[in-house]
């Protein structure tokens, strides 16, 4: 592309989340590289199918190497902060108690390790350990069942879904903006609504290689006596095991398990069926591509309880968006794939109703400037949306904590849900 390429100003971003008639998407294309010279690389694997490797009609392979679910899983904790300071959030820091467990430090505790099991002996802890999840940090988001199950959080979340279901979006914007950000379904509440994701992320791998792995454990069994063997044994087959299982008999790892569902022969035409063999990752011939897309569309789509709140609204959730596809997230996505970014590998364009995408730049500094900018309307709202765990005169340190109710999430099993949210899977 010639000529110099448009850098994205404030006043761009501006027109891109509130005219009506602006760009209907915004795409990134990453270019990312493996770490190892070998370009061999470890996709997730999936139940009964292994990788996710499609065939195109030209005999192309194409694997996916991080999925949509997974990217957002991976690129939503990049707003936590460990401050206390509500200045320093771009989003609200809820954290929702799950458990307490004993310090083990305090006389309490000591007094019960000495004690062993005599319950006379038992003190209990003076100063428990509380055992916490972030928001930010949940699968589905404000709709985890997690949060059902919270009733303080709640009391919260629930009327915000309800004012989303009239086209209000400010509420939830103020209390949980990712779940905007990365798409929601109230499958488990009262509301069952939903909204798309505003950004969508996928990883793959273009013209791959399966390759496959064999590993041989070796266990000390031929150390053993007769006699210890023969014991062994004995217990294997009344306790209902395998030796190998518990690491007492030597074993072959060369076929994956696959459910009886989906059998598949281990040998055919006397040899080793590639279909059961276990995998031994991909290698690369092509490139491995990063594709992000900002939706626009979606994004103008929400509204608040008026105009000037529907701006507020669409600018804070475009800063959000923007940063979590102009982060240098880890891409450290699991072990034997280790990418790094490529340099001069990343290419924005904006996307029009009609006409050829064109090339912008697009600066990370300037898009954390404009979140900031426009998280100041929604922070304003903090202290009365969480009136409760507000210090009055509203200084920090602040702590929005939540506490999970077993019993709740007992009355939850109970309940009908309405499905699975899109995209909660994990990587």
């Amino acid at each position: 592309m010639s000529g110099t390429l448009l850098t994205v100003s404030e006043t761009i971003l501006d027109e891109w989340a509130t005219k009506p008639d602006g760009p209907v998407a915004l795409r990134l294309k990453q270019r990312l590289l493996p770490v190892e010279d070998s370009q061999i690389i470890f996709p997730p694997t999936y139940a009964d199918i292994g990788y996710n490797i499609d065939t195109l009609s030209d005999n192309t392979r194409v694997v996916t190497v991080d999925s949509v679910g997974s990217q957002a899983n991976r690129l939503e904790p990049i707003f936590k902060s460990e401050s206390k300071d509500p200045r320093d959030w771009l989003v609200p820091q809820i954290e929702i108690i799950i458990r307490e467990e004993p310090c083990g430090e305090c006389p309490g505790c000591r007094k019960a390790q000495a004690g062993g099991s005599k319950s006379g002996n038992k003190s209990p802890c003076t100063q428990p350990r509380e055992v916490t999840r972030s928001l930010l940090d949940l699968p589905h988001r404000a709709a985890d069942a997690v949060v059902q199950a919270s009733p303080d959080l709640l009391k919260i979340v629930a009327p915000a879904f309800k004012a989303l279901q009239q086209g209000d979006a400010g509420p939830l914007c103020a209390i949980a903006p990712t779940s905007l950000v990365f798409g929601v379904w109230d499958s488990r509440g009262e509301t069952g609504e939903k909204r798309p994701r505003l950004v969508r992320s996928i990883i793959r791998a273009w013209d791959v290689e399966l390759l496959h792995a064999a590993a041989q454990f070796n266990s000390v069994w031929k150390l053993l006596d007769e006699e210890q063997k023969e014991t062994l044994q004995k217990e294997a087959k009344a306790k209902k095991v395998e030796l190998s299982e518990m690491g007492f008999k030597d074993a072959p790892a060369v076929f994956r398990q696959i459910s009886d569902s989906q059998k598949v022969p281990q040998y055919r035409d006397g040899a080793p069926n590639p279909e059961a063999r276990v995998l031994g990752g991909v290698l690369v011939k092509g490139r491995v591509e990063r594709d992000v897309t900002v939706n626009l569309v979606a994004l103008r789509g929400l509204r608040g309880a008026d105009e000037q709140e529907s701006k507020a609204i669409r600018k804070y959730l475009l800063g959000l968006t923007l940063m979590t596809a102009t982060a240098d997230m880890e891409l450290f996505l699991r072990e034997g794939c280790l990418l790094r970014y490529a340099e001069d590998g990343d290419r924005w364009y904006q996307v029009p109703r009609r006409g050829e995408p064109a090339e912008v730049t697009l600066v990370p500094d300037t898009v954390r400037a404009y979140a900031t900018q426009a998280a100041a309307h929604f922070r304003a709202k903090w202290p009365e949306v969480f009136h409760h765990k507000w210090p009055a005169d509203g200084r920090p340190p602040v702590e929005l904590k939540y506490r999970f109710d077993i019993n709740k999430a007992k009355e939850l099993l109970a309940k009908k849900t309405q499905g699975e949210e899109p995209g909660a899977e994990k990587g």
